[in-house]
């Protein structure tokens, strides 16, 4: 029994759009908001009893959430184009 292959120019132009929303302004945004993170999370910038509690309970979490979601992102656009790359190899181009 075959299996069906097939990558459609809608699929090629999703693919497309993926990389480039995560290789573009999206990682850049992730990484603005990490470095103003840090910046908050120093008490010679931002100092006070909920500034404190930000430092050590929000920050860390919200710090380690942004690489996850970094790391699943990139995985996200290599497991697009491999899929997208073996599909094509297959002869699934439409």
């Amino acid at each position: 029994m075959s299996q069906r292959v097939l990558s459609t120019q809608a699929a090629h132009d999703a693919i497309h759009q993926i990389q480039a929303i995560l290789s573009g302004d999206f990682e850049n945004t992730l990484r603005k908001l990490d470095a103003q993170g840090t910046v908050l999370s120093d008490a010679n910038n931002w100092d006070g009893p909920l500034a404190s509690e930000f430092r050590s309970n929000v920050w860390p979490q919200l710090s380690r959430s942004l690489e996850q979601t970094r790391q699943h992102l990139d995985d996200l656009r290599n497991r697009v184009q491999t899929i997208n790359q073996n599909i094509m190899q297959a002869g699934g181009n439409a």
